[in-house]
């Protein structure tokens, strides 16, 4: 049985804003392990479909997926975010 990860993508160190966080990622788990290339070193992976990352706008689509195909998968909860205050006058107490 083929394995997924289904989870909400974090904001990278070097994004300000909140783009492509917004949806979904259905990524499958690496079935064969990676390989380290003598020639060159670099990390190799037979399984391509550990290359594959499919975007949904809703979990739910997400799982719909992953259950229609037989997918075990794994749901990561996205942790929810403390907003901070905005105000100016914060930065001088």
């Amino acid at each position: 049985m083929t394995k997924v990860c289904i989870y909400r993508p974090t904001k990278t160190a070097m994004q300000s804003g909140r783009a492509q966080t917004r949806d979904w990622v259905l990524e499958f788990d690496a079935a064969a392990p990676k390989e380290k290339e003598p020639l060159m070193g670099w990390t190799s992976c037979r399984d391509t479909r550990a290359q594959v990352a499919l975007r949904f706008q809703t979990k739910e689509a997400a799982v719909r997926y992953a259950e229609r195909r037989n997918f075990a998968y794994q749901l990561v909860e996205p942790k929810t975010r403390r907003p901070r205050p905005k105000s100016y006058a914060a930065n001088f107490k």
